[in-house]
């Protein structure tokens, strides 16, 4: 028995490695699944993010185009509205699914920028529809409409920890009556 208690610390000390190896090996695993979840998480919020504004930018810039046969913007291809309504319903069509994969999965700040950029870009829908002809009011949807994009893609960035972007606000040449 005594060779059995000469033992016992050299049992004991394996006993407990073996514990705080397993242990060590679980709390190893949780946190790679933690942070493997969270990088899928954050994938998927990326993907939303993008969708929607590429749906919303459909229809931006389908009221860009009919603006442009309106006489209230310089876009090169106008479109006139009767045109423009199928494709507006089809840009909407897609724009609320997305929305409502926003309101999923986006967070409070980024979904709140989302409905500033989107109730700017209905604004200039329904200008569009009245067949409004006012340059300086487009002009002014404009700013608000750029603003929200912007916003929204500020929002984003910081949802995501992504560093700070382009402000997407291109100089573009005025157009010349030659």
């Amino acid at each position: 028995m005594s060779a059995f208690l000469q033992q016992l610390p050299a049992l004991i000390g394996v006993v407990v490695g073996a514990l705080g190896s397993y242990l060590a090996i679980v709390r190893s695993d949780g946190a790679r699944f933690r942070r493997e979840t969270a990088a899928r998480w954050e994938e998927r919020r990326l993907s939303v993010y993008g969708e929607y504004a590429r749906a919303l930018k459909k229809s931006v810039n389908l009221t860009y185009r009919v603006a442009s046969h309106l006489g209230n913007d310089p876009h090169p291809h106008p479109l006139s509205p009767a045109q423009a309504e199928p494709l507006l319903a089809e840009a909407t069509d897609g724009r609320d699914p997305a929305g409502e994969a926003l309101i999923m999965l986006g967070s409070r700040e980024v979904v709140e920028r989302a409905r500033v950029w989107v109730t700017t870009v209905m604004e200039m829908e329904r200008f569009m529809r009245d067949g409004t002809h006012d340059p300086q009011a487009w002009q002014a949807l404009l700013e608000r409409q750029r603003a929200g994009r912007e916003g929204y893609y500020t929002a984003v960035r910081e949802d995501l920890a992504l560093p700070p972007g382009h402000p997407a606000r291109w100089a573009t040449a005025p157009l010349s009556d030659a």
